[in-house]
């Protein structure tokens, strides 16, 4: 096989940041299963952030939590097709365009170490807890921490680089 020596070299070496994500997912959620009771918030800043862990069979807030099971499947094909298109785009963005890279590659790590619990536990494992006062977050995890920063950086990384190119 010839390749063009003046071809980009394409992203998909960022996938190494998903596979980090979902080993520090997991890791974590292992740690949650072993060490933390069910239910009883652990204080790791007492009146800010808990240790406490729940369980999750929707989406993020719960979304769709409540239904008969048939979200368990539709979450996982929603998390691989996801990831399958972002992956795509990474073999279409060049390798040192770490604005699209990175975000992408951090949505893809959290959407597949969530699938990982939803297939091997029937839903998702939440342990991080924040809160002021009595007003709570929704527990999450480290997937769910890249998904959101995946995601934040995607609109903001966006935002900044239409501002920049405005042929885009």
């Amino acid at each position: 096989m010839v390749l063009n020596p003046r071809a980009t070299p394409n992203a998909l070496p960022w996938l190494v940041v998903s596979v980090v994500v979902i080993a520090l997912d997991q890791l974590t959620k292992w740690w949650v299963l072993t060490s933390l009771p069910e239910y009883t918030a652990i204080p790791v800043i007492e009146g800010f952030w808990n240790w406490y862990r729940t369980y999750n069979t929707g989406a993020a807030f719960s979304f769709l939590a409540g239904e008969g099971g048939w979200q368990r499947w539709f979450f996982t094909l929603l998390a691989f097709a996801i990831s399958g298109l972002l992956a795509f785009w990474l073999s279409r963005t060049p390798r040192g365009e770490w604005r699209t890279a990175l975000p992408f590659a951090l949505v893809i790590g959290g959407a597949i170490g969530n699938v990982i619990d939803r297939q091997l536990h029937g839903h998702v494992i939440d342990f991080i807890q924040w809160h002021w006062k009595d007003h709570y977050w929704p527990a999450f995890n480290v997937a769910d921490a890249a998904i959101v920063g995946g995601a934040i950086g995607i609109a903001l990384f966006g935002i900044i680089g239409a501002r920049k190119d405005p042929d885009r």
